[in-house]
């Protein structure tokens, strides 16, 4: 994880650093973001495998999975998404995001391809990307040498760090364990990868929407958290997933 973000950084940095002192735009042109992401992630892929010393289908299983499955994430998620606001307001009281990282969060989901382009990237690639490295090489390496508790829950806390900014930790935190579990109880990465799409489409649905909305003026009412709703929600989805795997899981160990 460490090698994967030094790549990235060893090529980002000193792109930044000239935009900001030239007033260019070079960092966020795709002839040179499209070879380095796609460069270095293959890399890590591969050295990561080479690493493991195991066939590439216990390290990546890419295998089918109940699709009862799907219906218990999206139950889960959906509980996720209803809370995190919440969550996120009250912790940037403690820690107040600058307005550079505001800006930036909001340039994730631009595009030179429009709304289709922002899916591609957030929906698609991030998810694919993301799992193949923290669910499918960090959490192998971890369950090789620690209980998969502990190992889902190692791999969620450096899932939360790698995105490398306070204001997401908690999100990326509960995703993580959400995405962890699923992982073991499935025994696939498809599975986790698929969890991962689906958040990923809730947020940028929710961030695209919303914006329309603020740009046209819609001021939308607070909403109350009703949180056994809430957790009753989030368990349905729990239970929904682990009657899904019940006859299907796999040892991954």
């Amino acid at each position: 994880m460490v090698l994967y973000t030094f790549i990235q950084t060893l090529i980002d940095f000193p792109l930044a650093l000239y935009d900001y002192y030239h007033g260019t735009d070079w960092l966020y042109e795709p002839w040179v973001k499209v070879p380095v992401f796609f460069g270095s992630t293959l890399f890590i892929l591969y050295w990561g495998y080479r690493k493991t010393g195991l066939k590439i289908g216990n390290v990546f299983p890419f295998r089918l999975y109940n699709f009862f499955v799907i219906p218990g994430l999206l139950l889960m998620l959906v509980a996720l998404q209803l809370s995190l606001g919440k969550i996120n307001v009250a912790f940037e009281k403690l820690l107040p995001p600058p307005g550079w990282f505001i800006e930036m969060f909001s340039r994730l989901f631009d595009s030179d391809l429009g709304v289709w382009g922002g899916i591609i990237r957030v929906v698609i690639i991030a998810p694919i990307v993301e799992e193949l490295i923290f669910r499918g090489l960090i959490m192998r390496g971890f369950i090789r040498n620690y209980p998969k508790a502990l190992a889902i829950f190692y791999t969620a806390l450096l899932f939360a760090l790698f995105h490398l900014n306070p204001w997401q930790f908690p999100a990326t935190f509960l995703l993580g364990l959400i995405l962890g579990w699923v992982r073991i109880r499935t025994g696939s990465i498809l599975a986790a990868i698929t969890g991962h799409a689906m958040h990923n489409g809730l947020v940028f649905l929710t961030v695209y929407y919303l914006t329309k909305l603020h740009k046209a003026g819609v001021v939308l009412p607070d909403y109350k958290l009703n949180i056994p709703a809430v957790v009753l929600l989030f368990l349905s989805g729990v239970v929904v997933t682990f009657l899904a795997t019940f006859t299907r899981k796999k040892s991954v160990a």
